[in-house]
């Protein structure tokens, strides 16, 4: 049982690294949801998983063990997605980075001539517009 057990703890501890990280490292809240909600419920899964094929484990152990799975597995991406709702109602808005080369290139290459002093549409977009 050992053989089984080991690689499935382990396994579940770098999925649960791997959420650190991310959380860590991404750059708005939306991201970081994303990131703590996929990787640390499969961690927790591979762990409890693991700790339930563990042969000094008591059978009483177990199943509180087993609730606590399907309790993490319900309750986890809820808190996520309520979270995550919140924010965007509350207005959070995503972090958007944006190559400003790249985006007048295209402008550039889809209407087939370089941007002028006014932009890449001219002067006359505005009144035309209004």
């Amino acid at each position: 049982m050992l053989l089984v057990s080991t690689p499935l703890i382990v396994l579940g501890m770098l999925f649960l690294i791997a959420s650190t990280v991310g959380l860590l490292k991404l750059p708005d809240l939306y991201t970081r949801a994303h990131a703590v909600a996929k990787s640390e419920t499969l961690g927790l899964l591979l762990l409890f998983v693991g700790l339930l094929f563990r042969p000094e484990l008591e059978i009483d152990a177990s199943f509180r063990l087993a609730f606590v799975l399907v309790a993490s597995l319900i309750l986890n991406p809820t808190a996520v997605h309520a979270l995550v709702r919140a924010a965007h109602r509350s207005g959070a808005l995503p972090v958007q980075t944006v190559d400003q080369q790249a985006a007048e290139t295209e402008i550039t290459e889809a209407l087939g001539g370089p941007p002028g002093p006014h932009g890449p549409h001219g002067p006359d977009d505005e009144e035309e517009r209004a």
